[in-house]
């Protein structure tokens, strides 16, 4: 179970239980004195996964683009997220939710993996080698620095004598 819950687990397994004794969610969250959000949640899990709802879900699952396409494209065509959920052993209608907002936002390419991590170095395109002017610009600024330095230098030490 996700640590972020507000129910504690004695909580969830008393949730459960009074699911499977027929009861509603409004009913089994004033039972608890919990909120009725997160016995929804609990029951939306309950009702895929039944009484594996209080076992920990894998985290970072990956699915088929072909997979989430289809089940994006029958959600707008009318069939409700919990259904679809339930239908393909989903962990959660927001998964769904999500899927959808990105077809949407991004169209169908919005449902294929994401490559994670920095992008590799292109390794066959050349160093740029640095143009004439910037490379003049370069030494002239470093040496007007020395030249600076060294009059800074030649001041201080005309001091020390003086």
């Amino acid at each position: 179970m996700a640590q972020r819950s507000s129910l504690s687990e004695a909580q969830r397994q008393a949730a459960i239980a009074l699911f499977e004794a027929g009861h509603g969610r409004g009913a089994v969250a004033t039972r608890l004195g919990v909120s009725r959000h997160a016995v929804r949640e609990l029951q939306q899990r309950w009702r895929i996964w039944g009484g594996g709802a209080l076992v920990p879900k894998p985290t970072k699952r990956t699915y088929a683009f072909e997979l989430k396409r289809e089940i994006v494209q029958r959600f707008l065509a009318g069939e409700a997220k919990q259904t679809l959920a339930e239908e393909y052993a989903r962990s959660s209608p927001k998964l769904i939710a999500r899927w959808t907002q990105a077809y949407r936002s991004e169209g169908a390419d919005g449902l294929r993996p994401k490559p994670t991590g920095r992008p590799p170095r292109d390794r066959a395109a050349p160093v740029r080698p640095d143009s004439e002017l910037e490379r003049l610009r370069r030494e002239n600024e470093r040496l007007r620095a020395e030249v600076a330095y060294l009059g800074k230098l030649r001041a201080l030490s005309a001091s020390t004598r003086g």
